[in-house]
């Protein structure tokens, strides 16, 4: 942690800051502890330090600063609206400085997401660290820097309250950043991971509100609908023979069950702490600790396949036994093909399947995998480049075509589609000649009804296909939108009577 003392370059003058109702400066901070966090939001391992930075922040508000550099990995990221909604959906409340063109990641000569930069009252830079589980490190750190200060005697420390963007933009939207949508003929119902309100809401294939699952509170509580609560939910499968909702509640690290006959919420795999550990791993489902759930896939009634976005593997889950481990992936996040203990994942966050194989929309890498579910099961890459920077928008076949951080899948009539996030279209791919065609949206992010391509979405993130409609959790726009299949034109679909946790007049 500890590097010679170094004056820590100033800020850009030209760069657009959120979370502060002006720009600032490490001159006027003198006097203050300073802490960069250099991130960008599609990075599993950048969202996963925010707990601790929260942490930080909390602890030691008098001495304490922590400004988020966003430095984009993705075009899309580059956006400065699309970072305000980053801020928003994962609830950051210390100023963010948008750092176009890596200019304060190259004077800080930082190497890796997430990068965390602390910076003396002087302005000295005296410590560097990157990755994830730094909280203990950072903490002792911090309170060295307190301590010194504290003992050269009376030090002027300037009073910083950023304004926040959920001040002046308050969300109070009936849904509020919708992570994924589960469609289910046999019931006619629609399932919504109302991920930024931290519950699930029941619906007709119409709209009609059925059921509210969550108090709308983050935090993690098992009981009656009304009691249960959910951080950051996600991904979701549904088994009708037991009635019974299974949900990736992926900032609790655990996997839930929602049980419709008993109106009752169980946890059955995960602890509430996040693993860390590297490579295949398993055991008891409630001993061992799981790492971001992202999606659920329901295999023969008996298993769950969960995408691990946070440990860029896909695992297993008996229902049967209640064991949980490592299914396929090494940890590494990177994309390798071959068999199951070789091959390699890059957060790993929608599953889908044609009861063949497991289809993976592994954003990091912006490609679909498939996982063979037969006797000899390899892992393949359908379409797009199977590098970590290897993105884009280009339709085409196999490695010829382009995707940007897709996130949402599913499989219906032979074609398998695609919810690409970062391009905020949806995407058709042919699982068995691996050609990926764009079908809806113009690529533009934006809120816009219609037919094909003259249409808008905006980073959407989950997408489900039941009786000839194909719905779409529209997350940056806090809509769920349908598709009619035949004709390709869509909607948006509205909810009576639905609000948002704490804002319904009667």
């Amino acid at each position: 942690m500890n590097l010679p003392r170094v004056r820590a370059p100033e800020f850009p003058s030209h760069q657009p800051w959120l979370n502060c109702d002006r720009p600032l400066s490490l001159n006027q901070l003198k006097g203050r502890i300073v802490l960069l966090d250099f991130w960008t939001y599609c990075c599993i391992n950048c969202l996963h330090i925010l707990p601790d930075l929260k942490y930080l922040e909390q602890k030691y508000p008098e001495h304490l600063t922590v400004i988020g550099v966003h430095s984009a990995k993705f075009e899309n990221e580059k956006e400065t609206e699309n970072i305000r909604q980053a801020i928003l959906r994962y609830d950051i409340e210390h100023p963010v400085i948008v750092d176009q063109e890596f200019e304060i990641w190259q004077q800080y000569a930082v190497r890796a997401w997430p990068t965390l930069i602390l910076i003396d009252p002087l302005g000295y830079v005296v410590g560097m660290v990157s990755g994830e589980g730094k909280r203990g490190e950072l903490d002792e750190a911090i309170a060295q820097l307190i301590a010194q200060q504290q003992a050269q005697g009376s030090v002027s420390i300037p009073h910083i309250k950023p304004i926040l963007e959920k001040q002046k933009n308050p969300l109070i939207t009936p849904l509020t950043f919708p992570g994924k949508v589960l469609a289910d003929t046999a019931s006619s119902r629609l399932f919504i991971a109302d991920s930024g309100h931290h519950r699930i809401i029941v619906t007709t294939l119409e709209g009609t509100v059925q059921s509210i699952i969550g108090n709308g509170t983050s935090g993690f509580t098992d009981g009656s609908f009304s009691e249960a609560q959910f951080f950051g939910p996600q991904g979701m499968t549904w088994d009708g023979n037991s009635q019974c909702l299974y949900v990736a509640d992926t900032e609790n690290h655990v996997i839930r069950q929602i049980d419709f006959t008993t109106q009752q919420v169980q946890t059955l795999a995960g602890t509430g702490e996040q693993n860390r550990t590297l490579g295949p791993q398993g055991g008891d489902g409630l001993e061992t600790a799981l790492n971001s759930p992202w999606d659920l896939e329901l295999i023969g009634g008996e298993v769950l396949l969960i995408a691990m976005a946070g440990s860029h593997q896909i695992w297993a889950l008996d229902l049967m036994d209640g064991t949980v481990g490592t299914y396929s992936g090494i940890g590494a996040e990177a994309g390798i093909d071959g068999e199951l203990d070789e091959a390699a994942f890059a957060q790993p966050s929608g599953i889908t399947t044609n009861d063949e194989e497991l289809f993976v929309a592994d954003s990091e890498i912006s490609s679909i995998r498939g996982i063979g579910l037969g006797d000899e099961p390899r892992v393949r890459t359908l379409c797009g480049s199977g590098d970590l920077f290897g993105f884009g928008d280009r339709d085409g076949t196999a490695e010829e075509a382009l995707l940007q951080h897709c996130l949402g899948i599913d499989y219906a009539e032979g074609l398998l589609w695609v919810a690409d996030t970062y391009n905020h279209k949806i995407k058709t791919v042919n699982p068995k000649t691996g050609e990926c065609k764009t079908v809806l949206g113009d690529g533009t992010a934006g809120l816009l009804d219609g037919k094909n391509t003259a249409t808008r979405f905006f980073e959407p993130g989950g997408l489900s296909i039941a009786t000839g409609m194909l719905y779409i959790a529209d997350t940056n726009n806090h809509r769920i939108r349908q598709v009619a299949l035949d004709t390709l034109t869509v909607t948006t679909l509205e909810f009576p009577g639905l609000c948002a946790p704490g804002f319904c007049v009667l």
